[in-house]
């Protein structure tokens, strides 16, 4: 047995993954998988096995594989051409066809954006097509000029400001006026504003950057609440301010003469967490920023999801390598010395809590966004012998204004409660939580997606709910 037919055999032991794909036939469907390897990390699509890997050949002539070529070459752009090699495996012919990461992405199949999710094709949302375009040429959004906006929405004074923060670390001095430094920075470009130069510095309020900060007496009830709409430099200063507003200090007697304060959390990690929520923010997103403090915990929500290629195992372990979603922004924050090294913010946030005695925060993504749980002590465990049930659903809509009791939630919203919290649930997976049949679960979701309320992103199988507000 020759070396190329080993090479199959050992293939189709593998089985299908991220990087390897079965088909019995060369279709549409093949082409779609020649195009998401090119856009994600390449990879290997086997013509004439089947799934299950049962290797049942394909027909094969003098003209076939210059045919196939065409048509990858004609129906995606920019063109891939592919390696194309027949092997005679148990008498019957095997196509392997070879795809190397394209490196100017993304690769379009017929105006279809796809990508590879495991073992699996998914068509690509806009923001993924935007961010991996801006991947392949090394940039980021926030270097493009902002047309919405000019050089007289910036405050040249919050520039000064910027140049003294960043001069109190520097040996050598930045001496350059505003307007200088905004230009070397790549934040004024062609006397243009670009978007990370007004998000930084913007003279006057805007919605773009808007924080929602509420203390919750209970899910429902907010004892108080701010709006934070300002330059994303500032912004942070708010959201601690309005955090230390909101905890507890104590006072601990050391040997020492003065006494030594002790906050509800470390300081300095919640400082962490804030930074990296402004900083990797996806301001594309037309979602806000969100802060709620219980008594027991600190939740923040940002839009924006980690990298294709990072997950929160990953992040958590230290083991990858930071991808920086606003470059230019993130420049600023470090010349500022409001970050210290990139991709180590996660590591002193564990280690601050760690010191402080508490747990872990919970990372986790959700609803197209990064959510950061801080907690004020560590969980009670449930004891062995007790069973653990599902927390009740609790009401997501304010309260009635005359009682202050909580409204009666339809069977509508309880699914959308659902689905935003567990996006990866079926429709006979929700009917089981709410006590409903799988018909009624059908009809409720069938009007929801009819009202524009959610979307399947993905596949049946593989994919997730989207719910949309607004």
């Amino acid at each position: 047995m020759n070396e190329k037919i080993i090479r199959i055999h050992e293939l189709v032991e593998q089985g299908e993954s991220e990087s390897l794909e079965f088909k019995k036939n060369f279709d549409r469907e093949a082409i779609e998988t020649i195009t998401a390897f090119a856009n994600t990390k390449g990879g290997i699509l086997l013509v004439g096995v089947e799934d299950n890997g049962n290797i049942a050949g394909t027909t094969i002539n003098k003209e076939t594989i210059q045919n196939w070529l065409n048509q990858v070459k004609h129906s995606t752009v920019p063109s891939v051409i592919p390696d194309m090699e027949t092997v005679a495996v148990e008498n019957k012919d095997v196509v392997l066809i070879k795809v190397i990461e394209y490196p100017i992405k993304p690769v379009a199949f017929k105006g279809k954006y796809i990508k590879r999710v495991k073992n699996s094709n998914h068509q690509m949302e806009i923001n993924e097509v935007i961010e991996l375009h801006l991947k392949t040429f090394n940039t980021s959004w926030d270097y493009y000029v902002d047309n919405n906006h000019s050089a007289a929405d910036i405050s040249l004074e919050k520039v000064r400001k910027f140049i003294e923060l960043a001069n109190k670390y520097k040996d050598i001095k930045i001496t350059d006026d505003p307007m200088r430094v905004l230009n070397k920075f790549e934040l004024l470009r062609e006397n243009k504003i670009t978007y990370g130069g007004f998000l930084l510095f913007m003279k006057e309020n805007s919605a773009l950057t808007t924080i929602e900060l509420g203390r919750f007496q209970t899910p429902t009830i907010i004892k108080d609440s701010v709006t934070l709409k300002c330059d994303i430099l500032s912004e942070v200063e708010g959201v601690m301010d309005f955090i230390k507003k909101h905890i507890n200090k104590s006072y601990i007697i050391t040997g020492s003469l003065q006494r030594e304060e002790r906050w509800d959390y470390p300081l300095d990690a919640l400082r962490e967490i804030v930074v990296n929520a402004v900083v990797h923010r996806d301001y594309r997103d037309a979602s806000d920023s969100i802060i709620k403090i219980f008594d027991d915990r600190i939740e923040c929500y940002n839009p924006g999801k980690l990298p294709e290629d990072l997950s929160v195992k990953k992040l958590l372990s230290g083991d990858y390598v930071s991808t920086i979603r606003n470059k230019k922004i993130a420049e600023v924050f470090k010349e500022a010395n409001i970050i210290e090294k990139y991709g180590s913010g996660i590591g002193r946030v564990l280690e601050g809590f760690e010191k402080h005695g508490l747990p872990s925060p919970k990372f986790e993504e959700m609803m197209g966004g990064f959510r950061v749980t801080a907690f004020k002590s560590t969980p009670k465990k449930t004891p062995p012998h007790k069973e653990q049930k599902d927390p009740p659903i609790k009401p997501q809509i304010p309260p009635n204004k005359t009682t202050g009791t909580p409204r009666k939630l339809s069977l509508s919203q309880r699914i959308l409660n659902i689905l935003e919290e567990n996006p990866g649930l079926s429709q006979k997976e929700v009917a089981k939580k709410l006590g409903i049949s799988f018909d009624t679960s059908k009809e409720y979701f069938s009007k929801l997606k009819k009202a524009g309320k959610v979307k399947r992103v993905g596949s049946r199988k593989n994919g997730d709910w989207q719910v949309i507000n607004g």
